[in-house]
This record gives C-alpha cells, structure tokens and sequence, in this order.
C-alpha cells in the first residue's frame, strides 16, 4: 500500500474514533449536567487560565470555533451564569471570557462524568478490530 493511502486509511480511523468518542461525550455530558461539549470545553479551558480569563479569539482558539461561534457560546455560558465578560484594561477593544464560582462548581462537578464518557468510549473503541490499534496508539 502507498504511503498516502495508508495515511488515507489512518486518518479515516482516527474520525471514525473521534466521532464517535465525541457522540458518546456529548450525550453523557448533556444528559447528567444540561451542558453541551463545546461549553464544557470552554470552562476546562477558563478554570484553567491565569485568574479564569481568557481573550475571546483565545478561547475560541482553544474550543477549535470561529469568533462567530464562539461570540454564541459566550453568550451561553453568560446567560446560564457560568462567565461574564470583561474589558481588557491595556485595549478597551480586547474582552475576555471570566469563570464565575458557579461555572467553576459546574466545571468541578462536570468532570468526573467527562472523564469517565472519555475512558469507556474508548475502551468501547478497542474492543472495535478496526479501532484497538488507533486507541492504543493514542493511550500510549
């Protein structure tokens, strides 16, 4: 097989495995916390920050969103109390993203079912033949 047709199949299993990891995530993510992948991503990325803050295209950056979804996403978290949004004092034109406590509390309490979605979605995958190699060469 040639080499970009190994990579061809390679990349095929890799969205397979993605796709369906990331159905599984966001069902057990919705289903125990009312939250959506993108915004708990948003809040991992947030409670991480230096002082829970991060610039808007950074955010955006982190989630993988254009500056349009990730404007909407903000906007979420804003309404459901879990950011408010913050001028940058050096450029009045710069705003960040700020974690409130209760997105921090939803953030701390979010986790432990994200993590486990994680681990037996995968572990679901390796039981997959076309799958085992590619999650074992992602868990190392």
């Amino acid at each position: 097989m040639t080499k970009p047709a190994a990579d061809d199949q390679l990349w095929s299993r890799v969205v397979t495995l993605s796709g369906r990891v990331e159905s599984e995530l966001a069902k057990a993510m919705q289903r125990k916390h009312r939250l959506g992948l993108s915004e708990y991503r948003a809040l991992c990325h947030l409670a991480g920050a230096d002082q829970g803050e991060l610039r808007m295209q950074e955010l955006a950056d982190a989630v993988g969103l254009n500056q349009s979804s990730a404007s909407r996403l903000v906007a979420r978290l804003e309404s459901a109390g879990l950011t408010v949004r913050d001028h940058c004092p050096a450029d009045r034109r710069g705003v960040y993203s700020v974690i409130t406590e209760a997105g921090r509390e939803l953030h701390a309490a979010a986790q432990p079912t994200y993590l486990a979605a994680l681990a037996a979605a995968l572990d679901r995958a390796a039981a997959d033949p076309d799958l085992a190699t590619t999650v074992k060469a992602l868990r190392g």
